[in-house]
Formats: C-alpha cells, sequence, structure tokens
C-alpha cells in the first residue's frame, strides 16, 4: 500500500508565482528521492468552515490563499526515510 504525506499552508497571493517555482523544483527533489507523485494546489473558492477547514486550519489572512500538498510514496517506510534525510538540508 502506498503513502502519502500531505502538508497545508498559507502562502501570500501576491507572492504565489513564487510558491510555485519553488514547488515545482521540490516536486523534482521529492521524485528524485523516491516519490511516486508530487501534487500542489492552490485555494480559489474554498470557504471558511464552521467548525474547521483548510483556511481555518493555517488561520488564513485576507491576502493569503490556502495550499494543500501531498507526496505519494511507495511506503511509509520510504517516505520517512526521504523525511529524515531532509533535515541534512535544513
Amino acid at each position: 500500500m502506498s503513502y502519502v504525506d500531505g502538508f497545508v499552508l498559507p502562502v501570500p497571493k501576491a507572492r504565489l508565482a513564487d510558491y510555485r517555482k519553488l514547488a515545482r523544483k521540490a516536486g523534482k527533489v521529492w521524485k528524485d528521492h523516491g516519490a511516486l507523485a508530487y501534487v500542489e494546489c492552490a485555494g480559489d473558492d474554498v470557504p471558511i468552515g464552521k467548525r474547521t477547514s483548510f483556511p481555518r486550519s493555517v488561520k488564513l489572512k485576507a491576502d493569503e490563499t490556502v495550499i494543500f500538498a501531498w507526496i505519494v510514496y511507495a511506503s511509509r517506510t520510504r517516505g520517512s526515510t526521504f523525511s529524515g534525510s531532509q533535515a541534512a538540508y535544513s
């Protein structure tokens, strides 16, 4: 069974093009390290939920958009191996 790492983050709308450029580079790095797929999605019309939602989870500001992204690995072990190696780049 495959394994997925997902994340949600706010990005200033004025910097979305910069973020997309960085995300393309990051996707290549993850795939070079064994990821099967890398997907980035920018919110366009994401309503704020009454109890919870992606915008609430990141305390989204009016000048930001929410990003939901995920990385697919062949297994949890494979994903964990790469996650540990990311620390070397920090």
